[in-house]
């Protein structure tokens, strides 16, 4: 019997411990099948605009641009499918290795039960339980004995119980395993179609270089020019960013007309220390997007001979998306930008983000935005098809890398 429960203690903690790795690994599964259903999506949204402006004739640039991140989100695809199989083949050596221990353990069980029902049909031919109550010394003897008795009709009803649960939880394994290798077969088979299309797309593009490669002098022309209007946006918006800290200044009593810092608030200070506790964190400025172009100075992501610089991020996201607040704020400015739309700037104590190039805007100065609250529609462009937000952080009048404060950016 000690054999027995050291037996169930070690199963008890086996089955803690797979558990908790199957607990963990379904979190995992379900993170990552979130994050492919997005990439699909991505996926999709860039292949839609790519037909669009080919049936538009649009500029083989920006074809190609289109093409780089179908291409890139295509390999990120393949390898979180990879991943979601690696993890899911980690599933099925668990559920495997378990039910060997639930096999293992179903058979000591049944072997234990048995040798008990044995003794006990011995017990009986041999004396019945009322003589062998009768035949007690003193009272104190046949209690002992009578509680004996219960105990074991109540351990052997236990036994059979455990019998009966160890059973159903190993078809229950069985049939899981059986669910978690079809999943496995299915993402290996998309995984084949996607790498496919990858090779197609990657036959494209070659193509498409090969004509970019013989007019490289006339599509770096217009890099440049491009480039020179967003610096003028830039500009425009340092200059936006200089004005409101001065206004805020001005407005708070302190005296100070400084155009590069704010002076804070004792309340301005904590929410500017919350902000900055929450750096890595911050969610989205959109429900859903990819990155196109990164913060910074970096070679065109066609023509790479030529250099280009980009004050935040640019994200493009679905027609019709919403810009969204990333923390709780102020409202300080809402501005019309020369060749960007509308642009909305948050004030987070000495943090400031702004949304540029939003068709529509839902606030006004002075208003209060909580984290995620929408606050305009990103426009879509006429030229492109794509809805681009430009993103922007700064503190005070100092440029920052938003990568470094979303989430996973």
């Amino acid at each position: 019997m000690i054999e027995l429960k050291f037996s169930r203690s070690l199963f008890f903690l086996l089955f803690l411990f797979f558990g908790y790795n199957l607990s963990n690994a379904q979190t995992n599964r379900e993170d990552l099948e979130k994050r492919r259903i997005e990439l699909r999506n991505e996926i999709s949204r860039i292949n839609e605009l790519r037909i669009s402006n080919q049936k538009k004739q649009r500029s083989v640039l920006g074809q190609v641009e289109d093409l780089n991140q179908q291409i890139k989100s295509t390999e990120d695809l393949i390898k979180l499918t990879n991943q979601q199989a690696n993890l899911l083949n980690r599933e099925i050596n668990t559920n495997t290795n378990k039910i060997g221990q639930l096999r293992k353990e179903l058979e000591k069980l049944k072997e234990d039960y048995a040798r008990m029902i044995e003794k006990s049909y011995k017990s009986k031919s041999q004396q019945s339980r009322v003589m062998f109550l009768l035949s007690s010394k003193n009272f104190l003897q046949a209690y002992k004995r009578l509680q004996y008795m219960k105990q074991y009709t109540n351990y052997r009803k236990q036994q059979g119980e455990e019998i009966k649960a160890n059973t159903k939880e190993l078809q229950e394994l069985n049939a899981r395993l059986v669910q978690q290798k079809e999943e496995k077969e299915k993402l290996i088979a998309e995984n084949r179609k996607t790498r496919a299309q990858l090779e197609e797309n990657r036959k494209s593009q070659q193509t498409l270089m090969a004509t970019i490669r013989k007019r490289e002098g006339e599509f770096a022309t217009q890099i440049r020019k491009k480039q020179s209007e967003i610096d003028e946006i830039d500009r425009a918006i340092d200059k936006m960013i200089r004005e409101s800290i001065a206004k805020a200044n001005k407005e708070s009593g302190s005296g100070s007309t400084s155009r590069s810092t704010f002076e804070l608030t004792p309340a301005a200070k904590a929410l500017a220390a919350d902000f900055n506790n929450n750096k890595g964190k911050l969610p989205w400025p959109v429900k859903s997007g990819v990155v196109t172009m990164r913060f910074g100075k970096q070679p065109h992501p066609v023509v790479r001979s030529v250099m280009v610089n980009n004050n935040g991020v640019r994200i493009d996201t679905d027609k019709g998306g919403k810009a969204r607040a990333v923390f709780n704020g102020t409202v300080s400015e809402v501005q019309a930008v020369k060749g960007a739309n509308q642009a909305v700037m948050v004030r987070h104590g000495d943090y400031i983000t702004i949304y540029n190039n939003l068709e529509e805007v839902y606030v006004k100065r002075g208003d209060t935005v909580t984290t995620e609250q929408e606050i305009g529609e990103i426009a879509t462009s006429r030229t492109t098809g794509k809805t681009t937000l430009h993103f922007l952080l700064y503190r005070n009048d100092q440029k920052m890398d938003p990568a470094d404060w979303i989430y996973r950016m």
